[in-house]
C-alpha cells in the first residue's frame, strides 16, 4: 500500500508541475491580450453605466446644446479633475467599510419616478 501511495504522491507532483508550466505559457500567450481587453471590457462598463442612468445622458446633452461645444472645451479638463476625484472618494469606501455600506445601501434605495402617471 505504500508504494502506491508513493506513486500517487509523484504523479500529483508532476501534474502539478505541468499544470502550473502550462499556466505560465498560458499567460505570456495572453499578455498581448491584457490590453486590448481591459479597454473592451471598459466600453462595456461605460455602456452599462449609460444604461442604468439614462439622466447621465440626458445631461451631457443638455450642456452640449446650451453650452455649444467650443465652450464645452474650455470646461473639460476641470470637469475630468473632478471627475477622477469622485472615482478615488468613492474607492475610499474600499478602505473605509462603513463608508462603501453607506454607498451601496443609497444606490439599492429604490427611486420613485420624476414624473407620475395620473389616469
Amino acid at each position: 500500500m505504500n508504494a502506491k501511495l508513493i506513486e500517487l504522491a509523484e504523479r500529483r507532483a508532476t501534474l502539478v508541475a505541468k499544470a502550473e508550466a502550462q499556466r505560465a505559457e498560458l499567460s505570456q500567450a495572453l499578455a498581448a491580450w491584457r490590453s486590448p481587453l481591459g479597454m473592451i471590457d471598459q466600453g462595456i462598463a461605460a455602456v452599462r453605466f449609460l444604461k442604468r442612468y439614462p439622466v447621465v445622458v440626458a445631461g451631457v446633452v443638455t450642456l452640449v446644446v446650451v453650452f455649444r461645444p467650443w465652450r464645452l472645451m474650455k470646461w473639460l479638463p476641470p470637469g475630468w479633475l473632478m471627475w477622477r476625484a469622485a472615482r478615488v472618494a468613492l474607492g475610499a469606501g474600499r478602505i473605509l467599510p462603513g463608508l462603501s455600506g453607506l454607498l451601496e445601501a443609497r444606490s439599492q434605495m429604490p427611486h420613485e419616478p420624476l414624473i407620475r402617471k395620473t389616469d
